[in-house]
């Protein structure tokens, strides 16, 4: 069914754009003629003739916004049901037969959808709530269950669609379409927002203790490298009791007697891939809760008929938060109907004009589902890395967005809304109280929800989710290119204008001479940047991970300034037509540092401490990138951290307190690796840099910048040298592994200097070997690592053995020319060293002692993960808001 749904699809967009022959329309006419016959359903004041039994399955009507009015309703769980030859390729072609069917109805009546007013409150013939108690659930067949998850897939993408099409009574002014009119298809989608988040909510549940793979509803084009049905490679019939392809009894025993070889079974490859299994080709990291959700299919190896027995388990549902990520669901969100722009007019408009408070609980979670497809549209705009899939790069023309142009001028109006909502969402978490009155429950039975008790809404998550995404919408928002083209200064100043501190900020300026004008573009920048700084310390004291967004948030705003000067062609000054200047560059610098390191200083509370910081090393690296970018000497604070903190960090977890005296809380043993890396990959690209503008300086050569420039070189050495000391008491697999592959790095750009030192080293020969002996105790050190690595068979470490092992004998003979070139002394004397382990101690060779089952357990896990992941120093977010020029390697 997948070509009709295109044919229908492209049909639309054609429709709409140009005029078709008279026979096109008719046969189109023709084919929606039928939608009333294949999905509508008569009613009797608003409810059914009769009650519809399917398959053992009770119907009922879900979400009428009508009530006893309702001439119909959707037939969903009817054309649902166990038999695919007829059900679903109806189903599969209801959205895009809808969709073209608006189409004729606007053409028709000049934009007006009012012939078909009444599929917006009809409504939806779907299983019976009772199916949705975890006990009459564990009750169901499997293909009972397939059928129940289908119709509410299937309801999802109905109501998508609905919202697409009378979206656009809203979003665009139609003239025979009164204001009264359009005030109550904003009331009506709102409640369908209210319908959808529920329906959401209860179908990633189901899929968690159900895995099923859904049927598409839009095409996406041939995918490269995809031999499967789905574009995940799923299994192919998921869920069903009988699938070709299922492994025998013998094999599955088999399988259980040689779990230790399971990797090298060679009937493995007969099996069928899971979602995580194309996840993990392709490079992406699945979340703890992703793989305990899916290690029923895939890790025990257990086909459908043994998802079937282990959902039949004993075991409740549990609490289904409506504001959690749908983590099932986004696995498999590209088979979903994409909203359309015009759907966000509707973060503009509010069901009622009730208190502030009822506004927060009851509206915000319908905002939040639009902020998160938002979020979605921008990514897609402005991607932050390449595709995971092929054809997400080609869509058809009928799921292509408009051009980047097109969208910023609608997104223009929702500026103000985007503001309210991080308002509403900070004064929740000012509030701080976690109960949530019955404003949400109250309105979500006036959109029709069924009453049902495991379902919650979080007053916390709301609050959160939000933030995050208003913030990921705004950091997007200011990284488009087109936004900061002089075409489009003046939506660049209303995006700023809207996020302004409500309180006079002009003294914060004061450093600024002349002024600068509130007109501006500087201003309206800096006023944004405080805005955000302001609400800094109330999400900290709320959410660390939250207050981490924030600053990235600001560290955007840095990097917009960077381009918009680069783009202006204006590198010394001010451009007079964009009103920006470059003072406010150092400016904006010395407070985001100043902010990432108060996050720095910041504690959890007492019951995240410690064990809490272990699962924020992501963000902490982020952080501290920040801080080390943005002081105003990195030279100076990398020696401090390497040379002076670090080494005061315990080696060992505790349970107390955890030992403050270094002055960053948030540097512990859980966190000391993400702190290490940063401080290995910050401390290269300053070397690096420090090179650069010594080989630049090399042609006018002068005395003091020469100097200068070999004392930041060796202060360098001295933090890289500190940094591999530390293995010395942190016997931790993944820190000898980074600083094993960091040195490599390290010694690789090093060398990139010697001919400026072979230049300078007759006037400079005491700093110059200074810096030679301080590297001669690292790499003594990292040869211990790569030996002790050896003999207790740490994988992790000795895959990157070679390549530092070359950089490490190429710096030796870079040393050896040097001093045989530029000294008349015998420099360099080879000796027989005794073989020493980390802590100084002679060993007789290289046999090792016993690995102790801490190591053990640690060189296993090191050894499972794929190098990639563990090299990969940031992630997407961190490589996008970065400002610097990566490190050039040979």
């Amino acid at each position: 069914m997948l070509p009709l749904v295109l044919l229908y699809d492209e049909l639309a967009v054609l429709l709409e754009t140009k005029v078709l022959h008279s026979e096109i329309l008719e046969w189109v006419g023709d084919h929606v003629a039928e939608f009333d016959a294949h999905f509508l359903a008569d009613l009797d004041n608003g409810q059914l003739s009769e009650i519809y039994l399917c398959d053992g399955i009770e119907g009922e009507l879900w979400m009428n916004l009508d009530g006893n009015i309702s001439p119909v309703c959707v037939n969903i769980m009817p054309l649902a049901n166990a038999s695919p030859q007829k059900s679903q390729p109806c189903l599969q072609i209801l959205p895009s037969q809808f969709l073209l069917l608006t189409i004729i109805e606007r053409l028709a009546n000049e934009g007006s959808l009012g012939g078909i007013n009444a599929l917006l409150g009809c409504p939806l013939h779907l299983p019976s709530t009772k199916y949705l108690d975890g006990a009459k659930w564990r009750s169901l067949s499997g293909l009972q269950k397939k059928a129940v998850c289908h119709s509410l897939y299937y309801a999802i993408n109905w109501i998508r669609e609905l919202v697409n099409a009378f979206s656009t009574q809203v979003a665009i002014r139609v003239d025979n379409v009164s204001q009264k009119a359009r005030d109550q298809t904003a009331v009506k989608l709102l409640k369908r927002l209210r319908n959808l988040i529920l329906l959401e909510g209860l179908l990633n549940a189901f899929l968690k203790k159900y895995p099923l793979s859904l049927p598409e509803l839009r095409y996406l084009g041939d995918y490269s490298g995809s031999t499967g049905a789905s574009k995940f490679n799923l299994p192919k019939k998921m869920g069903e009791e009988n699938i070709e392809g299922t492994p025998s009894n013998k094999r599955q025993k088999g399988c259980k007697d040689k779990a230790a070889s399971e990797k090298m079974n060679p009937d493995d490859k007969f099996k069928q891939p899971t979602i995580l299994d194309a996840f993990k080709r392709a490079g992406i990291t699945v979340s703890q809760e992703t793989s305990k959700a899916s290690s029923q299919s895939s890790s025990s190896g257990m086909m459908p008929k043994d998802i079937e027995q282990e959902v039949n388990d004993p075991g409740e549902i549990g609490i289904v938060d409506l504001m959690a990520a749908p983590v099932q669901l986004d696995m498999q969100r590209f088979k979903f109907r994409t909203l359309h722009a015009t759907c966000l007019s509707l973060l503009n408009y509010s069901e009622s004009q009730d208190s502030a408070s009822s506004y927060l609980e009851s509206e915000l979670p319908i905002y939040l589902y639009l902020l998160c497809d938002l979020h979605n549209k921008l990514d897609h705009i402005n991607p932050s890395s390449k595709p995971f899939l092929a054809s997400q790069a080609k869509y058809t023309d009928a799921h292509c967005h408009k051009s980047t142009q097109e969208f910023l001028d609608k997104m223009q109006p929702l500026f103000l809304s985007l503001r309210k909502h991080l308002d509403g969402a900070v004064s929740m978490i000012k509030d701080g109280s976690e109960i949530c009155p019955d404003n949400w429950n109250s309105h979500s039975s006036s959109a029709g929800n069924p009453d049902i008790p495991y379902v919650v809404v979080s007053r916390s998550s709301i609050a959160t989710s939000v933030c995050k995404e208003v913030l990921g919408c705004y950091r997007k928002l200011v990284a488009i290119p087109d936004l900061l083209n002089q075409s489009n200064i003046s939506v660049l100043k209303q995006l700023l204008q809207t996020f302004q501190p409500t309180e006079n900020f002009d003294n914060v300026l004061s450093e600024f001479h002349p002024s600068l004008a509130p007109s501006n573009v500087d201003y309206l920048y800096c006023g944004a940047y405080k805005m955000f700084e302001a609400i800094m310390d109330p999400v900290c004291s709320f959410s660390y991970l939250l207050a981490s967004d924030v600053l990235i948030t600001m560290q955007s705003i840095l990097n917009s300034v960077v381009v918009l000067l680069e783009k202006s062609g204006e590198g010394n000054g001010k451009n007079i037509h964009i009103g920006c200047s470059k003072e406010i560059i150092p400016f904006l610098r010395k407070r985001l540092g100043a902010s990432a390191h108060k996050l720095l200083t910041s504690d959890l509370s007492s019951e995240d401490a410690e064990n809490g910081w272990q699962s924020k090393g992501d963000h902490i690296q982020k952080i501290l990138q920040i801080y080390l970018k943005n002081s105003e000497s990195t030279s100076y604070l990398l020696n401090e951290l390497a040379c002076k903190v670090l080494p005061k960090v315990s080696s060992q977890k505790t349970k107390s307190t955890q030992d403050t005296s270094h002055g960053f809380p948030t540097l512990c043993a859980s966190t000391i690796v993400s702190w290490y890396r940063v401080l290995h990959e910050e401390n290269t690209g300053s070397l690096n840099k420090m090179i650069k503008q010594a080989l630049k300086t090399r042609a006018l050569p002068e005395s003091g910048s020469t100097e200068t420039i070999l004392e930041e070189i060796h202060k360098s050495m001295k933090v890289f040298v500190s940094l591999i000391s530390i293995c010395k008491t942190h016997e931790k697999v993944s820190m000898h592994a980074m600083a094993v592959k960091h040195g490599g790095r390290f010694v690789d750009t090093f060398l990139k200097a010697f001919n400026f030192l072979e230049t300078h080293f007759k006037q400079h020969k005491d700093i110059i070997m200074q810096t030679l002996k301080e590297l001669q105790k690292a790499t003594r050190t990292i040869q211990t690592i790569c030996s002790e690595a050896k003999g207790y068979k740490r994988t992790m470490i000795t895959s990157k053995i070679p390549a530092t092992k070359r950089s490490m004998e190429r710096i030796l003979f870079q040393v050896r020319a040097l001093l045989h070139n530029c000294s008349t002394e015998n420099s360099v004397e080879i000796g027989i060293l005794k073989h020493k382990d980390l802590h100084g101690h002679v060993v007789s060779s290289q046999v090792y002692g016993s690995v102790g089952e801490e190591d053990e357990e640690q060189t296993e896990t090191d050894s499972d993960t794929p190098a990639d992941e563990n090299d990969n120093a940031m992630d997407e977010d961190a490589a996008e808001e970065s400002n610097e020029a990566p490190m050039e390697e040979d």
